[in-house]
């Protein structure tokens, strides 16, 4: 009999990802979402159907006497498929646990930090596989490629040999990363997001030590100024060498300048990760561009916080003079309220007279949360600085995209957690 194992919220960038491991593993997956309450659904939830994956609400019938169930810091006591689990006393585990679960007997190389951890994954993943590693991949976002046509969710590739290496993101925001037991470590940064830029560095200092072989870490190493390059690219140097990245952005090539590291480190021929960079081909949602609507360039990206929203919108200006038209909606109200600052004097900074910010309401997912604040305030401290709008929902948003689209721009949707910020990436990107 197949072992039986159930994750709670398995529409989540992060469940879903160890629910596709967990099939490859050959376990009888199943779980459940808040959207499937209501109707609704996703393609990552429609991938993992089609696999045959059992979905349910989250109301416990997925839940059964010998199923092992995988939970995130996100459910809360009271979620009915959690008591049920609790009720039933069988096992429990922390996503961070099964993770550490999956990566058992291989050579686990983790990257983490407050940002690019995801792209850096991702972009380690290629380089190895591109050499020849055939390495285990568990990431945070999709990897451009690795969804099979559809077939599978694009942030695992499983090995075809176990045992070998094991890349995957090692996700700070709840601190559960200290579950982890890492071989190789990268850490790319550290800065307030989910707690202080202090604690921040405390945690990284801890994770580091658990390494028992190769560590890069490259905090405090701003990213290189403006990398040469014309439109959807990037040119720059690593070791002598001559090097074409296609994607645009500082932050960008200092993220693959640290895969690039990594990989030598581990074995790969200098030669042949130059020859690897050009048939990389992106991270869902990262800068990802989807289409055209009315000659504009329409761009889906997961920047959440200041620095990544910094780095995404500096970049679109670089790429495209004539305007960034972009929306954004804050993925939780205790971000916000804790960035609220910041993300007014970044916006100041970033968003040109050409350009439009187009603010969302927080996307609210339920649970309990302290609502006091909103996007409006945001709105309010911006409102003199920069062309911004607040707009009530996505519809909304759509319109006014639509309207300010012209050849020559981009549209571009910032955004975690709300899957209906990809959803319209999809949606204006079809406009022509």
């Amino acid at each position: 009999m197949q072992p039986h194992i159930h994750f709670i919220g398995i529409g989540g960038v992060g469940m879903s990802a160890l629910a596709q491991a967990f099939l490859d593993r050959n376990y009888a997956v199943s779980g459940s979402d808040r959207l499937l309450a209501s109707g609704q659904t996703t393609p990552v939830l429609e991938t993992l159907r089609a696999q045959g994956v059992a979905l349910f609400p989250q109301d416990g019938s997925g839940i059964e006497a010998e199923t092992t169930v995988v939970y995130s810091t996100a459910i809360e006591a009271d979620n009915p498929d959690y008591a049920k689990a609790k009720a039933l006393e069988v096992p429990l585990l922390h996503r961070s646990e099964a993770l550490a679960e999956l990566s058992k007997g291989h050579r686990f190389i983790a990257v983490t930090g407050t940002c690019g951890k995801s792209s850096v994954t991702a972009m380690l993943g290629h380089l190895l596989t591109a050499c020849g590693k055939d390495p285990t991949i568990v990431n945070g976002a999709e990897i451009a490629g690795l969804d099979m046509d559809g077939t599978r969710v694009g942030s695992v590739r499983t090995a075809a040999t176990p045992g070998g290496f094991f890349v995957a993101e090692a996700d700070e925001s709840d601190r559960s990363l200290m579950t982890l037991s890492p071989t190789d470590v990268i850490i790319t940064n550290a800065s307030g997001d989910h707690f202080p830029k202090e604690e921040a560095e405390t945690l990284f200092d801890a994770f580091r030590a658990k390494a028992t072989g190769i560590v890069i870490d490259t905090r405090g190493n701003a990213p290189e100024s403006t990398p040469e390059g014309e439109g959807w690219e990037a040119r720059f140097t690593w070791r002598g060498k001559a090097c074409c990245l296609p994607m645009p952005g500082a932050h960008n090539v200092a993220n693959i300048k640290v895969a690039l590291e990594m990989a030598a480190a581990l074995g790969c021929a200098e030669d042949d990760l130059v020859n690897a960079l050009p048939s990389f081909r992106g991270i869902r949602r990262r800068l990802e561009r989807t289409g055209t609507c009315n000659g504009a360039c329409v761009i889906d990206d997961y920047a959440h916080n200041i620095e990544k929203l910094a780095a995404a919108w500096t970049t679109l200006s670089q790429v495209f003079p004539k305007g960034v038209f972009g929306v954004w909606r804050p993925h939780g109200y205790a971000p916000l309220r804790k960035m609220m600052d910041g993300l007014a004097e970044m916006f100041t900074q970033v968003v040109r007279p050409c350009d439009r910010l187009l603010l969302l309401p927080v996307y609210d997912a339920g649970g309990t949360a302290d609502r006091s604040v909103n996007s409006d305030l945001l709105y309010q401290l911006l409102t003199d600085k920069i062309p911004v709008d607040f707009v009530p929902n996505l519809t909304e948003a759509e319109s006014v995209l639509r309207a300010l689209a012209t050849p020559g721009t981009a549209l571009a949707i910032f955004g975690a957690r709300d899957p209906g910020l990809p959803e319209l990436a999809r949606t204006l990107g079809t406009c022509d």
